[in-house]
């Protein structure tokens, strides 16, 4: 009997999003982006994140999509530095803490402290952790408990909803 790992169930997941469509990101098959929003230091109305973002960045920052595996060039991204949010510029993730994890999408075992904030995610029908900035509330991915030591953990994030700044990590 074979069983599958929740790795490599999310990374098949993401596969068959990549089969369904060409589009650079997929919304899930229902989402709660229009929920009533919770309150972030930094805040805009729609029609102004829409101007400040890509429209891949607006689909997965604003409307928790998920940008296709392999996609982002912050994948590959080995120079010291710290990945930001890109809704936001707050910083969200130190480059020592990067690791590749085979799925696709750029992962860290940490965060930097209080650049993030959690919440439950059903959206797929399985139980998930979303991660997003604690600054404006922009999703960035999830996290797993599947990563490398010291934490266990692997934030698994949407490359387009990070930028790089190279410099002291």
């Amino acid at each position: 009997m074979r069983t599958t790992t929740r790795r490599g169930f999310l990374v098949s997941g993401g596969a068959v999003l990549l089969a369904v469509g060409a589009g650079a990101v997929r919304l899930p098959f229902w989402s709660d982006a229009d929920a009533a929003p919770n309150v972030f230091p930094v805040s805009h109305p729609d029609a102004d994140w829409r101007k400040r973002l890509s429209s891949d960045q607006y689909a997965v920052l604003r409307r928790k999509g998920t940008e296709r595996p392999f996609s982002s060039d912050l994948n590959h991204e080995k120079r010291a530095g710290t990945f930001a949010c890109a809704g936001c510029d707050q910083p969200a993730f130190s480059s020592a803490t990067k690791f590749d994890s085979g799925t696709g999408w750029p992962s860290f075992w940490q965060p930097i402290d209080g650049a993030v904030g959690q919440s439950d995610d059903r959206s797929l029908l399985i139980d998930r952790t979303e991660v997003h900035c604690s600054r404006c509330g922009g999703h960035l991915g999830h996290v797993f408990n599947d990563g490398p030591r010291p934490t266990g953990l692997r934030y698994c994030m949407n490359g387009v909803a990070l930028t790089f700044k190279a410099g002291a990590a």
